[in-house]
């Protein structure tokens, strides 16, 4: 572990900012050689370098189809690096501290709790084992499920290296797929085996460590946290409420939902519902879903999944927050309570500055990307988001990214993964303490 700190050095976010580039970069590099491609020939750099942007990053957003253009060593090395990702370089590096029995130092111990976006230490070495353990366990009872299921389409072999493949992508939120084709899960749009299993590994891996893990201890404990018990309601109103959408909207689409039978339109509105919760796996063609979908799959995707996860977004928490801000403005109180609970001002004022930095980043990423591509904007815009967001979904426009572009929306999956807040950290001066106080002035408001 010490010889990781004398690379990266300075404060908490420093240091997990430089370490998700130095990632980046060496996948970038490893990525670009022969040997990575089923072809043997070399992949242009800044191709490589988004490629492991995206799957750091786990976007899922490629610019070549990871099924057919990279070799079997290739999507291994994509496979470590949206592990990685989701987990955390910090994590995995625990992992191999803790196997080699090496003690956690206080500083490393401070970078986990960064990485782990916790407000204390404590207790944070018994969250990194739970993480891992949950982690593994998880991705191999998914990687068994698929794995039984492609078992019918392929030989064993390759059913289970499809199965391992696609379980690690689905829970870290990842969406990279190697079915070739650029189709992602369109073949198995109608089947409840591969929409179960892909909606649970993205439904966990979304929810956040610290809820996996009090949900894992609920029958000791029969209690749950505030954070758990807000992850866990918005978690669940925002699928039903995407899902009854989409199932509106798409009922007659006879390019969508229209052709399916009732289970199929159900399953594909909770799959599609699901999805932009940062995962970026599809089962329909999002290309010719009505607009007032794509839009609102563009809201689900810019509130992304919950805090400590494997995906991105504003987060389900800060959401509620702000929602509840809008609720307790609206009835004229003057706390914000969730589940009898009054929330710190402190807890309102960074939703609000998470919020504003996230929205002023898609608008300007969206604004470039206008200027650049020649395009319609609602695609653009869906894009910028998914990168933020850290989703994957696309409307078409990634693979037909200018270099400029896509070294703008790799930019912005780095950003949206570690968090605007966490940049500003990293690259801003350090914060003095304020020595006092100006006097209160009233600005009319609305």
């Amino acid at each position: 572990m010490k010889a990781i700190w004398k690379v990266f050095k300075g404060s908490p976010p420093r240091i997990l900012v430089s370490g998700f580039a130095f990632i980046i970069l060496l996948g970038a590099f490893l990525l670009s050689m022969p040997f990575a491609s089923a072809k043997g020939e070399r992949l242009p750099f800044i191709d490589a370098l988004f490629t492991a942007t995206s799957a750091t990053c786990v976007t899922g957003l490629v610019v070549v189809d990871t099924g057919t253009y990279f070799s079997v060593p290739g999507q291994i090395i994509l496979m470590c690096l949206f592990q990685l990702g989701g987990l955390g370089f910090m994590t995995m590096a625990t992992l191999v501290a803790l196997v080699l029995r090496k003690k956690i130092s206080l500083r490393e111990r401070l970078i986990l709790q960064e990485a782990m976006n916790q407000s204390s230490m404590e207790g944070i070495i018994r969250l990194i084992r739970r993480v891992i353990i949950y982690s593994l366990s998880i991705e191999l009872i998914g990687a068994t499920l698929f794995a039984s299921r492609f078992a019918f389409d392929m030989p064993l072999g390759k059913a289970i290296y499809f199965g391992l493949f696609h379980a690690i992508s689905a829970f870290n939120n990842a969406g990279f797929d190697i079915f070739g084709d650029y189709r992602s899960m369109t073949l198995y749009v109608s089947d409840p085996i591969v929409n179960i299993t892909a909606i649970f590994l993205v439904v966990t891996g979304g929810l956040g460590f610290i809820v996996m893990s009090e949900l894992m201890e609920l029958r000791n404990k029969r209690k749950l946290s505030l954070h758990s018990k807000v992850v866990l309601s918005m978690t669940g109103s925002l699928i039903l409420i995407g899902t009854v959408i989409i199932f509106i909207f798409e009922f007659s689409n006879h390019l969508t939902l229209g052709t399916l039978d009732w289970g199929g339109k159900m399953g594909s509105s909770i799959f599609q519902a699901v999805m932009p919760r940062t995962a970026g796996f599809n089962s329909l063609d999002l290309t010719v879903l009505r607009q007032a979908t794509q839009f609102l799959i563009i809201i689900l995707m810019f509130i992304g999944a919950s805090p400590g996860s494997t995906g991105g977004g504003i987060k389900t928490t800060t959401f509620a927050v702000l929602f509840g801000a809008v609720f307790a403005m609206i009835r004229g109180r003057e706390d914000i309570v969730l589940f009898r609970h009054r929330l710190g001002k402190d807890r309102i004022f960074k939703a609000l500055t998470i919020t504003m930095l996230c929205l002023v980043l898609v608008i300007v990423v969206t604004m470039l990307l206008s200027t650049l591509e020649d395009q319609p904007f609602l695609v653009i815009l869906f894009e910028a988001t998914s990168a933020f967001a850290t989703v994957g979904l696309s409307l078409g426009l990634t693979s037909e990214l200018s270099e400029t572009g896509k070294i703008i929306i790799a930019i912005t999956m780095f950003a949206g993964r570690l968090g605007p807040l966490t940049l500003a950290y990293a690259l801003g001066p350090r914060t003095e303490k304020e020595l006092y106080r100006h006097p209160e002035g009233k600005i009319t408001i609305g």
